[in-house]
């Protein structure tokens, strides 16, 4: 791990923010968490107006949040592609899927595992019918857009790891735009639905 600006994937953000603290020499680090709250416009109206004053040492400004919103986000767009002088930023937080495509463009992503084996989605990917895509979307009807993000990259995973569909950008594109679809809240079951559809036209 090294002190840079970037975001961090991680069950365990307060390890991760002990383990900066080490890295730290004469750097000062500003530091937003949220409570496992979700980070929201006030938290990056903050962010914003911390990273504006002025200092001569190197200032890390980080933000922890288990989730963080498309529009604080979006607020924080501006800053991260052309940060004050000496300002640095770190986002730590607990899911991928969460953080926009626009603020992973610009920062690097670092994905501890923290020892920990993920869940797996049950759905066998490999033998894929009709029936077990409406058996899967009815179990899952009332999960919220984040844990359906969270499902959308293992299903993406898994696709890969099967080597039994057609991977082609076309595909490609259609995992991206459900998470984006996800984002502006289209609802889960629908984007989930269409995905699965989507896989079993592509299957060998």
């Amino acid at each position: 791990m090294r002190l840079n600006s970037q975001v961090i994937v991680t069950q365990k953000p307060k390890e991760i923010l002990s383990k900066l603290e080490e890295l730290r020499s004469s750097e000062n680090f500003i530091i937003i968490d949220t409570n496992e709250k979700e980070f929201l416009l006030e938290h990056a109206s903050e962010a914003i107006s911390k990273a504006f004053i002025a200092s001569e040492e190197v200032t890390f400004i980080i933000l922890i949040a288990p989730k963080f919103s498309i529009i604080s986000q979006n607020k924080l767009l501006k800053i991260l592609e052309e940060p004050p002088l000496n300002k640095e930023f770190i986002i730590i937080t607990k899911y991928k899927s969460s953080i926009l495509s626009t603020i992973k463009s610009r920062l690097p992503i670092i994905i501890i595992e923290d020892n920990i084996t993920k869940e797996s989605i049950d759905l066998d990917i490999d033998n894929l019918n009709l029936e077990k895509v409406y058996e899967f979307i009815q179990k899952h009807n009332r999960i919220s857009s984040t844990d359906s993000k969270d499902i959308v990259e293992k299903i993406a995973v898994d696709v890969i790891k099967s080597k039994k569909y057609k991977l082609d950008n076309s595909l490609l594109k259609t995992f991206e735009d459900s998470i984006k679809a996800l984002d502006i809240g289209s609802p889960s079951t629908f984007i989930l639905n269409g995905l699965l559809l989507k896989l079993l036209s592509r299957k060998y």
